[in-house]
């Protein structure tokens, strides 16, 4: 019972994404060759509101759920490594139709060989942590 509101959340996260076209492969295609600016539209949307919301986090000192103040960190990785991480999981998104949120959601709505995405996903998460220590961070 403790989690059913992160699931209610997530299954209407679910269903904006999937009536706003978001999962679309074909909306996705049409990102990727520039030839709409739909996506762009969603994406630079959530920048916009998530900028927003940090600062008002910041400038308010707004508490969590439990009443414990919420602090985000700074971190800076440098430009490069933010360059070669980006181009990787936008290859990736390019390649599979899908960044890795939408996929949980394209099986719910009957799209199954997303699943061998997933699995190639959870394949190369595993084979990061095993090699996460010797990479460059």
């Amino acid at each position: 019972m403790k989690f059913l509101k992160f699931l209610i959340v997530g299954i209407l996260f679910g269903i904006i994404l999937v009536k706003s076209e978001a999962v679309s492969w074909y909306r996705i295609f049409e990102m990727f060759k520039f030839q709409s600016f739909h996506m762009y539209g969603i994406i630079g949307s959530a920048v916009g509101l998530g900028i927003l919301s940090i600062y008002i986090i910041k400038k308010t000192k707004i508490k969590n759920i439990e009443g414990t103040k919420i602090e985000i960190p700074t971190k800076d990785k440098g430009f490069v490594n933010y360059l070669l991480g980006g181009s990787i999981f936008g290859l990736g998104w390019a390649l599979a139709g899908a960044c890795p949120g939408p996929m949980y959601i394209l099986v719910g709505t009957g799209v199954f060989s997303i699943l061998l995405v997933i699995a190639a996903a959870t394949l190369g998460t595993f084979v990061y942590g095993i090699l996460k220590d010797k990479l460059p961070h």
